[in-house]
């Protein structure tokens, strides 16, 4: 079924600008390799990545030979109240330290999607510092033009997290490893859990991010799913910058425009909280359905208060562990064991949890960012 063209707003200090939403999946399809397809033209790279996980989930990784600092550069969006990030950094830095690997680390966190000209400053500044490994994440066109550049210089070895479809523009020459855990797979599973719980023909709002990768798949992959199998409505969407507050005064105008809203499909942590927010004001608090995304500590605790519905939960520390896995193998020489992207499980989370169920997969979830 084709997605319709629906106005879209895009959210500033105040609510403005009417843009057209596209059907992302076009874009996507023809932009990316989605991992099952990445692995089916490719099988080599589903037998190194199998074989990876083993290393990533190996609770006594074994401690390597001694041998030089290496430089590492982290650059994240990581000023959110997701602690995604953080954890990432944590489970990362934890995991070299088992493994007995010195590091001399530089990381800064930005606004997600809105510093872009400050992230593109710190990388040149740890380029001309000569890092050896830059972690960046891959959300908008300048991103990929200056990641292509450093990939060509061959100098520093580029992770990019938070994403794990190779870019095809990209051909022989991908990043060192794209890592994180799969966006159209947390998509389609929260698309699942609301076609099982609400009617088919219920009316609903997407709350994208900002324009770029993130919000393309995890809005339209939803988007799509639900267009192909439900006669379910989008009457509202709105670009939110992956901002709280931003979130909350989509949601008042959502409520006010649509009062039968059956749910809210948010496409992160802070956007469900935002929508959170005005529910609880409205006292909609389980009458308008909200997911959450990703399943960090406070999302966790907004479904165990009952002010989010569900979540699909990151196995989190799996993907800091992964890099310094991949950078173990690459200073031992064994960079072809690498594989080209590595994603991490999820499990999906509701109010029917027990909490001694959420307590152990939050002990495997955040096994060393505690």
């Amino acid at each position: 079924m084709k997605v319709p063209i629906l106005k879209t707003l895009w959210l500033s200090s105040l609510i403005a600008l009417m843009v057209p939403i596209i059907a992302w999946s076009d874009i996507q399809l023809k932009e990316y390799w989605m991992v099952e397809e990445y692995f089916s033209e490719f099988p080599q790279q589903k037998k190194l990545s199998d074989a990876f996980n083993r290393k990533v989930q190996a609770d006594t990784p074994s401690p390597l030979a001694t041998h030089k600092p290496v430089k590492i550069s982290i650059i994240y969006p990581g000023q959110q109240v997701s602690d995604y990030w953080r954890r990432s950094v944590a489970s990362f830095t934890a995991r070299l330290k088992q493994m007995d690997i010195p590091y001399e680390l530089d990381s800064l966190h930005t606004k997600p999607g809105v510093e872009i000209a400050l992230q593109i400053k710190q990388i040149r500044k740890s380029l001309g510092a000569q890092t050896d490994y830059l972690v960046f994440t891959l959300d908008a066109l300048r991103h990929k033009n200056l990641i292509e550049r450093i990939i060509a210089q061959g100098r520093t070895k580029v992770i990019l997290q938070n994403i794990t479809t190779p870019l095809k523009a990209f051909g022989q020459q991908q990043p060192f490893l794209y890592v994180g855990f799969d966006h159209s797979i947390g998509a389609n599973m929260l698309a699942q859990r609301y076609m099982a719980v609400a009617t088919k023909t219920s009316e609903y709002a997407i709350l994208f991010g900002t324009k770029g990768y993130v919000s393309k798949v995890r809005g339209g992959v939803f988007q799509d799913t639900i267009a192909s199998n439900t006669d379910m409505k989008l009457v509202a969407s709105y670009y939110v910058d992956f901002n709280r507050d931003k979130a909350a005064t989509a949601t008042r105008e959502i409520l006010k425009n649509h009062p039968n809203i059956n749910f809210i499909y948010a496409c992160s942590t802070d956007i469900a909280l935002g929508v959170s927010d005005v529910l609880a004001e409205a006292g909609l608090t389980g009458k308008v359905l909200v997911n959450g995304w990703g399943g960090g500590s406070s999302e966790l605790a907004a479904i165990q208060d009952g002010r989010l519905s569900f979540t699909v939960m990151r196995m989190n520390d799996d993907n800091g562990v992964a890099m310094a896995h991949a950078i173990a193998l690459d200073i031992q020489g064994k960079a072809g064991d690498v594989p080209t992207l590595y994603s991490g499980d999820f499990h999906l989370v509701d109010q029917n949890m027990s909490a001694k169920d959420i307590e152990a997969l939050k002990r495997r979830a955040f096994r060393l960012s505690q």
